[in-house]
């Protein structure tokens, strides 16, 4: 097995907003706000080399939509999703599975792209199964009116409509040991229904792909909860329950949104579970 992470766009969202109910003078100490508020977030993605599987987790964004769109998310830097494929010889066409921790748009945007005509959308993996859970798929193709604009149809009807949209099946546990992808996934619902975690055995370490658990290394403190989640108390106590196994059991935490850091660690603190070192891939890895 290899793993890589692939970059896929940067871009810049509000920092009251990733941050809640935490004050600014506080929350900038870790994540620099520009003169708009706005702080770096990463569209980082996860891709797993495994036998004749190539898994890859999240997509990013994409490239898809208007000027318009893209002008409120303020994008910067040159990584495309394609672009960090190509430089580890991959394509898309090569892309066997594609794991969705959610179906918000910048965690799936990548998954569809306007066909030859233009007069539609199509999956942008064509020999890819994409996964998702029936909970999350229902959450997301009936949305409620706060998520509305996060859940957008040209990214998640085709696949359905290519039938190549399979479901993961959540047994009662909250941590399960092996899916059908073979790794582990934590289930939390405060962010959105039925968000999957994966965590995965890769060289004697346990990583941890946070998705909007963990977005930056900002938010490990348990009151750091973004305003984007749905259920905030109740991400609370999941953050709580997964950072402490993470601590105890010393997981590498991928961070999917952290512009500046791959992968943490964290330890037990009298404040709680704190940071406790930072990595590259490359310095853990190679």
């Amino acid at each position: 097995m290899k793993i890589y992470p692939i970059e896929t766009s940067n871009f810049k969202l509000d920092g009251g907003a990733m941050f809640g109910v935490v004050p600014k003078s506080i929350w900038t100490r870790t994540n620099p706000a520009d003169a708009n508020n706005m702080i770096d977030i990463a569209g980082r993605c996860l891709l797993i080399e495994d036998g004749n599987r190539l898994i890859l987790i999240d997509t990013g964004m994409g490239n898809k939509q208007s000027d318009k769109f893209f002008g409120y998310y303020y994008m910067w830097g040159d990584h495309t999703l394609d672009n960090s494929l190509k430089q580890l010889g991959f394509s898309k066409d090569d892309v066997t599975d594609v794991f969705l921790t959610h179906l918000h748009f910048d965690h799936c945007g990548g998954c569809a792209v306007w066909n030859k005509d233009r007069t539609g959308f199509e999956v942008a993996f064509k020999n890819a199964t994409f996964w998702t859970n029936e909970n999350h798929w229902n959450w997301a193709t009936k949305p409620n009116a706060r998520e509305k604009a996060s859940f957008l149809k040209e990214n998640i009807m085709p696949m359905q409509q290519s039938g190549q949209l399979k479901f993961l099946k959540p047994n009662q546990h909250q941590f399960e040991a092996e899916s059908e992808l073979g790794f582990g996934i934590f289930y939390a619902d405060g962010h959105t229904e039925k968000q999957m975690i994966p965590h995965i055995q890769y060289k004697g370490k346990t990583l941890a792909f946070m998705a909007d658990l963990l977005p930056t290394v900002g938010h490990i403190p348990l009151p750091y909860v973004m305003g984007f989640d749905t259920r905030p108390l109740l991400t609370l106590s999941e953050k709580e329950l997964f950072l402490n196994t993470a601590a105890d059991n010393n997981y590498y935490l991928v961070l999917e949104h952290d512009a500046h850091n791959q992968v943490c660690t964290v330890k037990h603190t009298e404040k709680g579970v704190r940071l406790n070192e930072t990595f590259t891939f490359n310095e853990l890895f190679n």
